[in-house]
């Protein structure tokens, strides 16, 4: 099967499976600890029902919304997923590529292969830029305003990440040992590439194990790739930091990792133009709430005075459609289309964009709805103990 037959995302969460090496698929697919979490993001949908308008004539439903005052024409952007070099060759160009072509917007991570100034060029859509504090204060001022030269439009703070989530799946592929450059300590796993062989020519002919162009050391250039949990460890973003951000800024911030209404108030107190109630997709702190679950009390909390974006979990139209029922102004995908990019690089992408875009316009013409903007609260059902998301 290739990626433009692929009938729904688990077939593309598949064909990425055969054509990487297990390393870099655990490295999309895994989750922390337990991978608890994990498995409640998607599940987590599952509780929630439809409540369908029928004998109603609906013709092509809009898809288009508004996130941050800009346009996009999908309910969906690209979220944040690093290292996209190891899933296709200029992985992140290839995906901002085809965001931009479908009318939606992508999120470079700080942790990508690619320079900031590439993936800007590479997409027609809005791009924002996802800061990590590696390096300090003054490497992140350079990168921010490298961003803002390069023409990204908002700022995306991540803060659940003062350490990255133990992810037992890295740890049982050898994932630090294969960055170590230590042929000793890589031998024992590098049986992992040899079985595939044409993601291998392709790693090789993009030029191999990549650097962090984004994260230029003072007096060492590009940060080499390797195991990133000491490096974060040393950056942790606290409140205080939002401060000095947002001054070198002078744009758009969104605060993503909101899981409480505390911290959704917070974001507020401190110029949050927009939130993303996001727990890293399973792959930090285990056992924490699935982000639809809190989802409603988040978008209660906010009262409209910003938009909330939600991310974790998405496979299915569908899934979109009750994130919306339930508050958010739009989702973030990450696994769905890293799935299709190591798939199937660009083909894989458009095809994990045609399943979600076709899934939502069948969801909402079966819901009798003409336009995202008019799903709330009362085209689903969801248990009693959820606060009420309907307006």
């Amino acid at each position: 099967m290739r990626a433009s037959n692929a009938v729904n995302i688990a077939d593309l969460r598949v064909l990425a499976k055969r054509r990487l090496p297990r390393v870099v698929f655990d490295y999309i697919d895994g989750g922390a600890d337990s991978e608890v979490t994990l498995r409640e993001n998607c599940r987590i949908f599952d509780s929630v029902e439809f409540l369908p308008r029928n004998a109603v004539a609906c013709a092509t439903p809009d898809l288009r919304t508004k996130v941050l005052g800009t346009d996009i024409g999908l309910p969906f952007m690209f979220a944040p997923v690093g290292s996209q070099r190891l899933f296709f060759p200029r992985g992140e160009c290839v995906a901002a590529r085809e965001a931009g072509a479908a009318g939606t917007g992508y999120i470079l991570s700080t942790l990508s292969g690619s320079r900031l100034e590439d993936v800007k060029a590479a997409t027609t859509g809005p791009a924002w830029y996802q800061l990590y504090l590696i390096g300090g204060k003054a490497v992140a001022t350079a990168t921010i305003k490298r961003a803002r030269a390069a023409g990204f439009s908002a700022l995306v703070v991540t803060i659940d990440t003062p350490v990255a989530g133990f992810r037992e799946r890295d740890a049982r592929n050898g994932a630090k040992e294969l960055v170590s450059r230590k042929f000793f300590s890589m031998l024992p796993f590098s049986t992992q590439f040899v079985r595939h062989p044409r993601w291998m020519l392709d790693f090789l002919r993009d030029g191999g194990l990549m650097q962090f162009p984004n994260i230029v050391l003072p007096g060492e250039g590009p940060m080499p790739y390797a195991d990133v949990g000491a490096a974060l460890e040393q950056s942790t973003v606290s409140w205080d930091d939002l401060g000095w951000i947002k001054e070198v800024w002078n744009g758009p911030i969104v605060i993503k990792g909101v899981l409480s209404v505390e911290d959704a108030r917070r974001a507020l107190e401190v110029g949050a133009d927009a939130i993303v109630v996001s727990n890293h997709g399973g792959r930090q702190l285990d056992c924490v709430a699935p982000t639809l679950r809190v989802l409603p009390e988040i978008v209660e909390a906010v009262g409209g005075r910003v938009d909330v974006l939600l991310d974790s979990g998405v496979r299915r139209g569908s899934d979109v459609v009750k994130a919306l029922c339930l508050g958010a102004r739009a989702v973030l995908i990450g696994r769905a289309y890293a799935y299709g990019l190591g798939a199937g690089g660009p083909a894989g992408v458009r095809r994990a964009i045609e399943i979600l875009r076709t899934d939502l316009l069948r969801t909402l013409r079966l819901l009798g709805c003409a336009d995202v903007s008019e799903l709330d609260g009362s085209y689903v059902r969801f248990p009693a103990s959820w606060a009420s998301a309907a307006t």
